[in-house]
């Protein structure tokens, strides 16, 4: 019969990396220093690693709901009724996440979108 504490010594093994001690386990499941302790306000420098990161921007007008037959009927110049009234705020979502309220503008002949609030908190996720 095998000794049961070399069981769980095997088990235990097959999970250590080769080469690692003790102690090497023990300080790399240490958490991360923190990048950055003090309060000092942050500057455009400081984004800079992450300038170049695509992001998908949606604004929206307002939702509906409707039935796939009723979808199918739609055609050119078919109307949908939208769930937000003329002149009310639109939703500005960045990858699916609300982050903003704004306004439709019109800038050299092309829509645009002017922000009138900007949502900090979570309570509004898509």
């Amino acid at each position: 019969m095998p000794d049961t504490e070399s069981e769980s010594d095997l088990e235990l093994q097959e999970f250590d990396q080769p080469g690692e001690t003790p102690e090497d386990q023990e300080q790399s499941s240490a958490p991360p220093a923190a990048i950055d302790d003090d309060d000092e306000p942050k500057t455009a420098v400081d984004l800079a690693p992450v300038y170049d990161v695509p992001v998908r921007i949606s604004a929206v007008l307002g939702k509906t709901k409707i039935n796939v037959d009723d979808l199918l009927a739609l055609s050119r110049g078919s109307v949908l009724e939208l769930d937000r009234k003329v002149g009310e705020a639109i939703d500005i979502y960045v990858n699916n996440r609300i982050v903003a309220r704004g306004e439709v503008v019109i800038v050299d002949e092309q829509l645009g979108v002017t922000m009138t609030e900007i949502i900090k908190d979570n309570a509004g996720k898509a």
